[in-house]
């Protein structure tokens, strides 16, 4: 038996642990040391929380190795070190964070000069963390007697483990009330001032670009817990701070001040679609049909900051940071567009979704979005500049109506242009229609207006088709940016139809000189319709593949029951029955049941010829011998008028075959699985019918078989007959 086999392993470290001589790197050298230290090991524990023990764990995370060593070997003892010290072992928490001089020990890797060990880092920033979720009272106690501890923090913040360390104190502290605390603190050491100074012209770029991720972790997590905040909680401290225009208004100023760099602008400009952010995105989606739905209103403040800096964005879209030529797969490309002026693109949709009335008469001014697509143009396979100005152009053109903004005060408007109050911006004007029409609206139509006569949208697009269209009748490439094209294309066609703005889109469409009208409708009619469509046939097994295998996907995947069902589900159903009893023999339960495997002697009575389906004819009443002695003419003339009338029969099969298979396309999925059993059960009848007769023929009146019609019966089978098979080591008797 398998007990008799001593298959219990006893861990190597319980016998170490018996030897009183052992050492921390002994154990540490066992392969299943954190599985023993994470099952509750007591004595590895025991062992684990002695002072010594734990002093040598945190100068293992602590302390840099000898260069010497191997490189492979070199940071394994502080790894296991880091992996036994946030096991997430109350006996082992307990010590490291009631232990003063062990947290020092711990504070002390942040003295060090910069840069740190990155891998250190991330040790001390994984234990730290871990602490601070776990003992949290003791740790934030010890961390804010240190006065200087944010100020090391941000002097090691090229480190992105000192980044991560910053939000687990945003984010890890529990209960609220000491959360909120711990916000305050962080609030009066200037953490978000501290911040934005470190995204200037002179950092080194890896400081900036983690101060910058940092700031924008903090405004996402700091929003979406005040989501779930009650409402009668105080406000994020940080959050307001990030929001206020002192601040937003120093963060520009470290971005144009000086020498422009690209790092300080990107970096910056980051900080600044996070805070413009009014929704989370999920997948692909068209903003344009789906609308702005925000799940806050924008602050005001934000925006009065970046208004004045208007002008310093547009000036990067004309001039950029220097940049070398770099080799593309299209070929070598002079002047690239470079990350400044992406980001700026992406700032300019982030402002449109805003719906913001002096922002859009400042873009309106400069003609921002005029330099836009002369920037969509020239950069043909930039697809990233290609999706952010049709979301410029998705904002104008699906402007929300006055009742769906989150504005106060604003009313319903007609869609029609109409003149601003000069007395007052915030005073709403009737207009001769009776409805009332607001500053918002009128500025935002004057954008509408631009778009179509300022930057001749429609003018553009007819001529880039066609250009493409030559370049590509010359047997040139299509260019990279006709996807995008056809989309905004297809977005003022929609607009035409319906939308906030039809009826002003479809005035300055008459407005356009006679030429281009006609060119427009012509390229609406048919190029674009044709283009429509066969985007739709290509793109249709794609979309079907990139579906998401969830469980709702699989339930509803195939076909249902009643997608096969008609109308005439009754005659549908009487029809099914009919062709199972013709086809099938029924079976009477009256009759005795039959003995196949009982010997009985069979005999040939005269009966009516009938084929077998293996080509074998058994004779009709009336043959006899002296016609097979007779060279076989009859039967080979009963052979050929059974094989017309197998042929006959196989014609008529297969079509009431399909005939049945006709009715069963209109029946349900489980009507069609039971027709198809019903008819495999059919055709088995008849081949053991057919057996059967072959090896218990019936026999005649009066007489028994006689052999030479059996011998010869036997010959015609040949070796193909299955009655043998069928039943082996049976005798036959004849």
């Amino acid at each position: 038996m398998f007990w008799k086999f001593d298959l219990h392993t006893t861990s190597h470290i319980d016998q170490l642990l018996d030897r009183e001589d052992v050492t921390l790197r002994e154990l540490m050298e066992e392969d299943d040391v954190l599985q023993e230290c994470k099952a509750q090991n007591r004595r590895l524990l025991l062992f684990l929380s002695q002072d010594h023990c734990m002093q040598e764990l945190v100068s293992l995370i602590t302390t840099e190795p000898p260069a010497d060593l191997e490189e492979r070997s070199r940071f394994k003892f502080p790894n296991i070190a880091c992996e036994l010290l946030t096991s997430d072992v109350s006996i082992i928490n307990d010590k490291l964070g009631g232990e003063e001089s062990l947290l020092e020990m711990l504070y002390r890797f942040l003295e060090q000069d910069p840069p740190l060990n990155p891998l250190l880092a991330s040790f001390f920033s994984k234990t730290i963390g871990n602490l601070i979720a776990r003992k949290t009272e003791q740790v934030i106690t010890f961390l804010k007697k240190k006065e200087g501890f944010i100020g090391l923090v941000l002097k090691h913040i090229d480190a992105s483990a000192m980044m991560d360390l910053l939000l687990r104190l945003i984010s890890c502290v529990e209960p609220a009330p000491l959360r909120q605390e711990v916000l305050h603190w962080l609030n009066e050491e200037k953490l978000v001032q501290r911040l934005t100074e470190l995204i200037h012209t002179g950092k080194d770029e890896e400081r900036q670009s983690n101060a910058s991720q940092t700031l924008c972790d903090i405004i996402r997590l700091s929003r979406d817990q005040a989501n779930q905040m009650q409402e009668n909680m105080e406000a994020d401290p940080l959050l307001a701070v990030l929001e206020s225009q002192e601040s937003v208004a120093g963060l520009l100023k470290n971005m144009f001040e000086g020498e422009r760099s690209e790092a300080s602008i990107v970096n910056g400009t980051q900080v600044l679609l996070t805070l413009l952010e009014t929704r989370r995105l999920e997948g692909l989606m068209d903003l344009y049909s789906q609308g702005y739905e925000r799940s806050y209103t924008v602050n005001s403040s934000i925006l009065n900051a970046i208004e004045p800096h208007l002008k310093d964005f547009q000036q990067l879209l004309l001039d950029p940071p220097k940049k070398s030529a770099i080799l593309t797969t299209v070929g070598v490309l002079e002047q690239p567009l470079g990350n400044a002026r992406l980001h700026v693109a992406r700032l300019v949709a982030a402002l449109l979704q805003t719906s913001a009335p002096s922002i859009c008469q400042e873009l309106c001014n400069l003609s921002t979005m005029d330099l836009l697509l002369d920037l969509f143009f020239k950069y043909s396979w930039n697809n990233f500049l290609h999706f952010q100005v049709e979301l410029c152009v998705a904002a104008i053109l699906n402007h929300p109506s006055s009742e769906e903004r989150p504005s106060p005060g604003l009313q319903n408007h007609d869609g029609k242009p109409a003149a601003s109050n000069p007395e007052g911006e915030g005073e709403v004007e009737v207009v001769e229609t009776g409805r009332t029409s607001d500053p918002q609206t009128s500025i935002h139509n004057a954008l509408v207006a631009h778009l179509f006569q300022k930057c001749q949208l429609v003018q553009r697009i007819l001529d880039a088709w066609e250009e493409n269209d030559k370049i590509q009748a010359e047997g040139g490439t299509r260019r990279g940016n006709m996807g995008h094209l056809t989309r905004i294309s297809n977005m003022v066609v929609q607009n035409l139809e319906k939308g906030p703005v039809q009826a002003q889109i479809t005035d300055l469409i008459k407005e356009l000189p006679e030429d281009c009208r006609g060119r427009w409708e012509s390229f609406v009619d048919e190029t674009l319709r044709e283009t429509n469509r066969r985007n739709t046939v290509e793109l249709a097994f794609s979309d079907y593949q990139i579906q998401q295998m969830t469980a709702n996907f699989v339930d509803q995947f195939g076909f249902n029951d009643e997608e096969f069902m008609c109308v005439c589900a009754q005659a549908n159903a009487a029809a099914f029955e009919a062709c199972c009893k013709e086809r099938i023999r029924q079976f009477d339960d009256a009759e005795e049941e039959e003995d196949i495997w009982e010997e009985k002697e069979m005999n040939y009575a005269t009966q009516a010829k009938s084929r077998t389906r293996f080509g074998v004819s058994q004779t009709s009443e009336g043959s006899s011998l002296s016609s097979m002695e007779n060279g076989g003419r009859e039967r080979d003339r009963g052979s050929e008028s059974d094989e017309d009338e197998d042929s006959e029969q196989n014609t008529s099969d297969t079509g009431r075959l399909e005939a049945h298979f006709k009715i069963g396309s209109c029946l349900g999925l489980k009507e069609l699985v039971s027709f198809w059993f019903c008819f495999q059960v059919q055709a088995g009848q008849q081949i053991s019918g057919t057996l059967e007769g072959l090896q218990h023929p019936k026999p005649q009146q009066g007489g028994t078989a006689q052999p030479g019609v059996e011998q010869r019966r036997r010959e015609l089978a040949g070796p193909t007959s299955l009655s043998s098979s069928l039943s082996p080591g049976k005798k036959q008797t004849c």
